[in-house]
């Protein structure tokens, strides 16, 4: 959306369309699904990609490479898995959850951002997930998929639109602060049922071990910190934090 010639006008006549879905929303669900269904077709190569293209914190611990007589690859081959692996899923429970909290948080993103900022953001916040996960699980050896870390970051920007997309009538207002009252309240009780569902299991589905929540976090700080710059609107009306 162009923040200074925003589209206020009301809706015209005749009928709506059903679902308004931001194609770019629906064409990264679409991928995300899609490799899921590749995945799906060559089973016994799965557990391989998984490995070479999710997030494996060891690849990236010299020591554990050493002690292991492991080669950890070229620099482009580390630097691939902290993107391809937010396109990874562990099954179709896994992406099928994904998908639907990708649609909730992600049309609202890609409304306020436009198509370019929201492909953009949601791999920055999928970077930020996966580079706090390696900093907290050094030399961890399972590998971390899922596009959960980056869409966290997608909720956090939702938490900060509430209210404040502006309608037919009153134009968009900038985000809400990250010190507002209801921006820690919602933040904290992401953080607590994040830390519950990495030291439970709950939630992460038949045989999964475990749930990568530092990732989340990871993601959903990035989302809270940079989203004002991505913001269109609140780069022309900034507000403190």
């Amino acid at each position: 959306m162009d923040a200074t010639t925003p589209p206020y006008e009301l809706p015209g006549e005749g009928p709506q369309p059903f679902l308004r879905l931001p194609w770019a929303v629906g064409a990264l669900a679409a991928l995300m699904l899609a490799i899921q269904g590749v995945l799906s077709l060559v089973p016994g190569q799965a557990d391989a990609i998984l490995f070479n293209y999710g997030f494996v914190p060891a690849r990236y611990s010299s020591s554990f490479l050493a002690a292991h007589g492991i080669d950890g690859g070229s620099l482009l081959e580390k630097a691939l898995p902290f993107f391809t692996y937010m396109f990874l899923h562990a099954g179709w429970m896994h992406v099928v959850v994904n998908t639907v909290w990708l649609l909730a948080f992600g049309t609202a993103v890609v409304r306020r951002f436009g198509s370019a900022r929201f492909f953009l953001f949601f791999i920055v916040c999928g970077v930020a997930g996966a580079a706090l996960h390696l900093a907290l699980n050094w030399q961890a050896v399972a590998p971390v998929v899922g596009a959960s870390a980056a869409i966290s970051g997608l909720m956090a920007v939702a938490f900060r639109l509430i209210g404040r997309e502006g309608n037919a009538f009153s134009p968009p207002q900038p985000l809400m602060p990250i010190l507002s009252r209801r921006i820690l309240l919602w933040s904290a009780i992401w953080v607590v049922i994040n830390i519950a569902a990495g030291v439970t299991g709950l939630g992460a589905g038949p045989g999964a071990q475990f749930i990568a929540w530092q990732a989340h976090l990871g993601g959903f700080a990035a989302g809270l910190l940079l989203a004002g710059l991505f913001d269109p609107v609140n780069r022309l009306n900034p507000e403190p934090l």
